[in-house]
């Protein structure tokens, strides 16, 4: 294009030029020929982008990893005059969103639309925009672009595997009693009664009390004494091993996979546990808390339902192991108000002895705590884990031991060491 446009600057000027010299009309009706085809040309590209508005509408923001992202595009013509052809620039940067086009011609006020399904396959916080809209004009003098800043924000959880059952050590029912803390949930433990509000499901309205009180009484709950699971991962960078293969997105982002199969790092494989687990726990009805630096606090009071295991994926999705605190540092700070007979599952790949120490604290606490070990020997570190393994099996701490290129599935569902 810039080729063809200065072959016209070079034939506008020869154009003049002769002109001067000669002194016939010819060349300047030449001349101003070009010069009136390369205003109408500039004017005409500039036009092509105008009027013009684009959406993009997204199903959910919300993904995981090994679904789709669904998207649909409509571009509209708000002009009386036609546009050429019209091309959309997405610069996204979810990984494999490839949301660019090329609109054909397209009449004075119509819309064109398209559909983009894109894989995801890396978990963490993604932005959708923002795009550039490119045209021109017919003879290919001139390209202009327009930006439209518009963004959106999607985020991709990671993978999670079926987990058909968990061999927690057994622990202890923190009082026996009701902790007269309410539930918005059903529980075995009701409390009382209250006048029926709007929205409230029919299956909580007490007929007894309705029909003596000749109003809708509906029943009150309380938390069950049922012990509180709490997850901690460890994303200390420490812990953190992967093979040299590994690439990621800006050196600090998430690991890019190259196959179906969960990347070759400590990192991922935790990942993927944490959130397999968090899934079972939830839908097992129990109480779930989670703990985490990564590297930033994050912590999440134990409570049942899906808002909490959106909570943790996402929390999940955006974790990396950058934390310069350790797993023996993290166990220090946030278990000391733990409660007698709380369940504590570590997810880790340190082979640090000082917090397989502290755990052993714990459980002298009444907290009874269990371990899926990542084995960073088997992702190419360089300490094998039998020695932590023999520390956590004198201590009477139950471990799931967790190689690279195993089936989490079944090794979750196993009876700890």
């Amino acid at each position: 294009m810039p080729n063809r446009r200065n072959a016209v600057y070079v034939l506008l000027i020869l154009s003049l030029l002769a002109g001067l010299f000669t002194g016939r009309a010819l060349f300047f009706n030449i001349a101003y020929l070009f010069g009136g085809l390369l205003a109408i040309s500039f004017v005409w590209a500039w036009l092509s982008v105008r009027w013009i508005s684009i959406s993009r509408k997204t199903r959910a923001r919300r993904a995981q990893v090994g679904r789709n992202l669904d998207e649909a595009f409509v571009v509209r013509n708000r002009s009386l005059l036609p546009k050429l052809w019209l091309e959309v620039r997405d610069h996204s940067t979810l990984p494999g969103h490839r949301a660019s086009h090329v609109v054909p011609a397209l009449g004075a006020r119509r819309s064109y639309r398209w559909y983009v399904e894109t894989p995801c396959l890396v978990r963490g916080e993604f932005q959708l925009g923002p795009v550039t809209l490119m045209s021109g004009d017919p003879f290919g003098f001139f390209l202009t672009p327009r930006r439209i800043d518009a963004t959106s924000r999607v985020i991709v959880y990671p993978a999670t595997m079926p987990v058909n059952q968990v061999h927690l050590p057994i622990g202890l029912i923190s009082g026996g009693a009701a902790q007269r803390r309410r539930a918005h949930f059903v529980t075995t433990n009701a409390a009382g009664v209250r006048d029926y509000v709007t929205g409230d499901a029919f299956n909580r309205i007490h007929w007894p009390s309705t029909a003596r009180k000749d109003r809708l009484l509906v029943k009150e709950f309380e938390i069950d004494p049922l012990v509180d699971i709490w997850l901690f991962v460890d994303f200390s960078a420490s812990s953190l091993v992967e093979e040299p293969s590994v690439q990621r997105i800006g050196r600090t982002g998430p690991v890019i996979p190259t196959s179906q199969a969960i990347p070759p790092s400590t990192e991922e494989y935790a990942v993927v546990a944490a959130a397999s687990l968090a899934k079972y726990f939830i839908e097992s009805e129990r109480a779930l808390g989670f703990a985490a630096y990564t590297p930033a606090r994050e912590i999440h009071q134990p409570e049942r339902g899906n808002r909490q295991l959106a909570r943790i994926l996402q929390t999940l999705a955006v974790a990396r192991s950058f934390s310069t605190y350790s797993l023996n540092q993290m166990l220090t700070l946030e278990t000391p108000y733990f409660t007698r007979g709380t369940t504590l599952v570590i997810v880790t790949a340190s082979l640090d002895s000082a917090w397989v120490n502290e755990a052993q604290i714990l459980s002298r606490r009444g907290i009874r705590p269990m371990c899926v070990l990542v084995d960073p020997y088997s992702f190419g570190g360089q300490k094998s884990p039998d020695e932590t393994i023999a520390l956590l099996k004198l201590a009477r701490i139950p471990t799931l031991l967790v190689r690279k290129n195993d089936d989490l599935s079944a090794v979750l569902a196993q009876r700890p060491l």
